[in-house]
């Protein structure tokens, strides 16, 4: 929903079509389901603008899929955190595309900068992960960003369009992918990209997808921010023109998270 237009060559990179602000809630692995309960109600409790105006999907640990699925407010949407690169088989303890699918769970995240670095998953696997994930009907969202040291080095840029270049090598169809660029050393750590970093991430992420998929996909692809976000910075990121959204971690957990949903509105009255 960016109203802004940025020229990049000649192409005027307004949306094709109108797209609700997203906002990710990834609640991280801990939690009892009481505690889930007590969120899941708060969620249900709140106030926030229409579905027009934001999409909200709560992303729980894998064990609270169902409990989450059946008590979530309608408007609001379910997403995993990780699911496996291929059909299901012998791969014991992880969870297929085919088993979120059949309960019903329309989003995963992918490609999470944890998984990156903890478990060693590259470009390519998480490029094979996004296609197979689509291939099967998810919506998915797909993580990429820089560590400290590849800030430092001045190759953010680079690295995040590597990172997506191993997507788009695989994806034909962008319709359900939302791309999530989350800065690692602004994860969990306090440290936030200030508006005009994450700006210029973005912008150069959308001008990667306009040279090298299409402009249509540069235009209507959904860009979000996911990096120490709270209710004290949103709506002054929100308000930049190609942010389209958060993926909020430790503030979800929050009754800020209300105040993060209800920074979409900066972008309806941008």
């Amino acid at each position: 929903m960016r109203n802004s237009v940025q020229k990049l060559g000649d192409f005027d990179l307004e949306k094709a079509q109108e797209q609700a602000f997203i906002t990710m809630k990834a609640t991280i692995q801990n939690g009892t389901s009481e505690e889930v309960k007590k969120i899941v109600s708060t969620l249900n409790d709140s106030q926030v603008p229409s579905s027009d105006v934001v999409e909200v999907v709560v992303s729980p640990p894998f064990v609270f899929l169902p409990l989450v699925k059946s008590t979530l407010r309608p408007d609001f949407h379910v997403a995993a955190q990780n699911c496996w690169v291929k059909k299901g088989g012998a791969f014991t303890g992880e969870v297929s595309a085919e088993m979120l699918v059949n309960l019903d769970i329309p989003w995963v995240i992918l490609g999470h900068s944890e998984r990156r670095s903890l478990l060693n998953e590259s470009n390519e696997f998480v490029g094979d992960k996004v296609a197979y994930a689509l291939s099967q009907g998810l919506k998915v969202i797909a993580c990429v960003g820089e560590t400290l040291e590849q800030r430092e080095a001045g190759s953010t840029v680079e690295v995040v369009a590597t990172q997506t270049k191993a997507i788009a090598a695989r994806v034909s169809n962008w319709a359900d992918v939302v791309l999530a660029y989350e800065p690692v050393w602004a994860i969990g750590t306090g440290k936030v990209a200030t508006p005009a970093q994450a700006q210029e991430v973005h912008y150069e992420l959308r001008k990667w997808l306009q040279e090298n998929t299409s402009p249509e996909v540069a235009a209507t692809t959904r860009i979000i921010y996911g990096g120490s976000v709270n209710g004290a910075n949103c709506k002054e990121l929100a308000a930049k023109p190609d942010v389209d959204g958060f993926l909020v971690g430790g503030a979800s957990l929050k009754p800020e998270f209300n105040d993060i949903i209800k920074s979409a509105e900066v972008k309806k009255s941008a």
